[in-house]
């Protein structure tokens, strides 16, 4: 009997994997425990092995798709063996009962970047799991939409923005795109050719003979600000003129998450200076110490996040969340810190990271920050922060806005070290500083706490010879 292949669930808040490379093609021979395919979430890409051995019968989804978790995406079995189940076929509606039946959908609630502090949010940080977006989508549309009928609108040209749905819910599934495009006016075969390729969009009228529509009609696929003339009117801009790029999986998340960040919570930014003298010779001195204590690869930042997880818990409202009715003090810091990555802005959290010491946490952030980079870092390891630090001084950013991560009340962004003119005994004298940057919830952190907890993490620093003997 063959064996069916399911697409797992890698965490409780993920509804839907893209399958992003199979191992193995149909008709090849598959060990049980062997590598068989690739998939890909909204924070990271694994590989998945093969439940058993035989013959890779069929495969009922391509590279690229996003299917729901645990849908039969392959058959194992002998080679006389018939797949099972079958492969679903669009033709006998299948793809839109496997689209309309098989997503759920959930209430709306706001949630973080990820990240990961990410006003720049290249390595701002904000990244903890949540929720689908309104409308059941998890990829950010005004309304729910099903994959395959998103990546048929992308294919056609077709604005999804005044499709009916009549999936779930109000779901657009692929049978109502092509109804819509079923009812679409004539086009020129230019016209027409310009929309297949995406980079189009074809308007309800077109200005030809009978409301064709001409290639002069379309518009661009993707909105944009082109220049104004001097008569205030927009620019028109050779069709060539820009390269549409499709958001990835990563930076859709990303990108509703900042703008749900932004809209859900009361956002002030407080930037104060440390004194670096003590951060800059102490790492000094760890550069040059002995290979086999382990210390040479102990980073500036290391020594940041070691003396904000010592600082914070004089500060419970700061290392905390907000429900939205309570404030939830954590006994623990678990820190949460921003990696800026190919595929997009990750936050990796360090546990319990006010009981580790220096070299623990140097090779927890080393490990963490690695394994975001290949993609192979943990769901659990990106999930449950109750603070966050994102560090923009290696591309010389002095201050800035980090973004924060909620249900996270804090974020601290740390610039970069430069000379600052001090007085010192009535003379100016030029000295070593970082920049620091603290965005919190004016909805239940006030500036003042915010503004301590500044002074005290500044005086960590500046005698981090102290703070390490503790």
């Amino acid at each position: 009997m063959a064996t069916p292949v399911i697409l797992p669930k890698l965490g409780n808040s993920v509804e839907s994997s893209i399958i992003s490379r199979w191992l193995k093609r149909k008709g090849e021979p598959v060990t049980q425990g062997e590598p068989l395919f690739e998939i890909e979430t909204d924070k990271t890409t694994q590989q998945v092995d093969s439940p058993a051995s035989g013959i890779l019968l069929d495969v009922f989804f391509a590279e690229g798709e996003d299917v729901p978790v645990l849908t039969t995406i392959a058959s194992i079995g002998e080679a006389a063996e018939v797949p099972h189940p079958p492969a679903p076929s669009p033709k006998m509606g299948e793809g839109e009962k496997r689209e309309s039946e098989a997503s759920p959908r959930h209430p709306v609630t706001p949630s973080p970047p990820l990240a990961q502090g990410e006003g720049e949010k290249r390595e701002v940080g904000v990244e903890p799991s949540s929720p689908p977006a309104a409308g059941g989508s998890r990829r950010g549309d005004r309304v729910g939409v099903s994959p395959r009928a998103r990546n048929l609108a992308a294919r056609k040209g077709l604005d999804l923005a005044g499709v009916q749905g009549s999936g779930p819910g109000g779901r657009v599934i692929e049978r109502d795109v092509q109804a819509a495009l079923a009812a679409r006016p004539t086009l020129t075969p230019l016209a027409r050719a310009m929309v297949d390729k995406g980079e189009f969009v074809a308007p309800a009228q077109g200005t030809g003979v009978g409301g064709r529509i001409t290639s002069k009609d379309l518009q661009t696929a993707a909105p944009f600000h082109l220049p104004l003339s001097k008569g205030g009117e927009p620019e028109t801009a050779p069709p060539d003129e820009f390269e549409r790029v499709p958001l990835t999986n990563v930076r859709r998340i990303i990108a509703e998450r900042m703008l749900a960040s932004l809209q859900t919570t009361a956002q002030l930014t407080l930037n104060s200076f440390a004194d670096a003298r003590a951060l800059q010779a102490y790492r000094k001195r760890l550069k040059a110490s002995a290979e086999e204590l382990g210390l040479r690869e102990v980073t500036v930042n290391d020594l940041v996040l070691f003396a904000v997880s010592r600082t914070l818990p004089q500060f419970p409202d700061i290392n905390a969340l907000f429900t939205g009715d309570a404030l939830l003090q954590a006994r623990r810091v678990h820190l949460g810190f921003a990696v800026d990555t190919r595929r997009g802005l990750l936050v990796p959290v360090i546990r319990n990271a006010d009981t580790l010491s220096l070299r623990e946490m140097s090779q927890a952030a080393r490990r963490l920050g690695q394994a975001a980079q290949d993609g192979k870092v943990a769901l659990d390891e990106l999930q449950g922060g109750t603070f966050t630090v994102t560090n923009l001084g290696a591309l010389g950013i002095e201050t800035f806005t980090p973004v924060l991560n909620p249900p996270q009340v804090a974020i601290l962004g740390v610039g970069n070290i430069h000379l600052k003119p001090i007085d010192v005994d009535g003379d100016v004298q030029f000295i070593p500083h970082v920049g620091l940057s603290l965005t919190i919830n004016h909805q239940v952190v006030d500036g003042a706490p915010g503004a301590r907890f500044l002074q005290a993490l500044a005086r960590n620093l500046a005698n981090l010879d102290l703070l390490l003997a503790l």
